[in-house]
């Protein structure tokens, strides 16, 4: 962790913050075990429960109250990620593979406080592919928001992440449950 840039989001950190423990990986460190619904599941929770916006505090269930937190909660990842680590939990993916419980990341390395930022992907409100549901850690509290693709600002900056502990199987399942929308390639030419 020292060797990491100075961020406003700290740090990658334990759960429950400085003074708190990593978590154990997952039994037998298989991590393909989480699913899309249960990533939107997971992001609707804090969204219900308004979580308030903080980069340094940290909610009931460990993770920080910042966008990466909540990212970093949403996957059930083990500890706390920060926008320059969600990267190496995921992978790169194109705008047209762009399914629910996926991320769109900027990260401003050379200037991590300004504009860094990561949204769930919640699925495309309508055929175009221009606008999609956003869950997103922000001020004042977490939101769920339509969103124009990539994002309000810095929109070139925001590339598309796929966690690499997502189950395979399920994955259309949760697209079309978890939006309300047909899959992306299940319809259309």
């Amino acid at each position: 962790a020292g060797d990491e840039p100075g961020t406003p989001q700290g740090p990658r950190a334990p759960l429950h913050g400085p003074v708190g423990r990593p978590a154990a990986p997952p039994a037998g460190a298989d991590l393909a075990g989480i699913t899309r619904t249960e990533i939107i599941d997971r992001a609707k929770s804090w969204v219900a429960a308004k979580v308030p916006y903080s980069m340094t505090a940290y909610w009931s269930d460990g993770y920080r109250q910042d966008c990466s937190g909540f990212v970093s909660m949403a996957w059930k990842l083990p500890a706390n990620e920060w926008t320059g680590s969600l990267g190496t939990v995921a992978d790169r993916i194109t705008k047209e593979e762009l399914q629910p419980g996926d991320i769109l990341l900027f990260h401003n390395a050379s200037d991590p406080q300004k504009g860094s930022h990561v949204v769930i992907f919640g699925g495309w409100t309508d055929g175009t592919r221009t606008a999609y549901t956003a869950y997103e850690q922000t001020p004042p509290h977490t939101r769920k928001l339509d969103t124009p693709y990539a994002y309000w600002s810095n929109s070139a900056q925001y590339l598309p992440y796929r966690y690499k502990g997502v189950a395979a199987s399920g994955a259309g399942k949760a697209g079309a449950a978890g939006t309300g929308q047909a899959p992306p390639g299940a319809a259309g030419p």
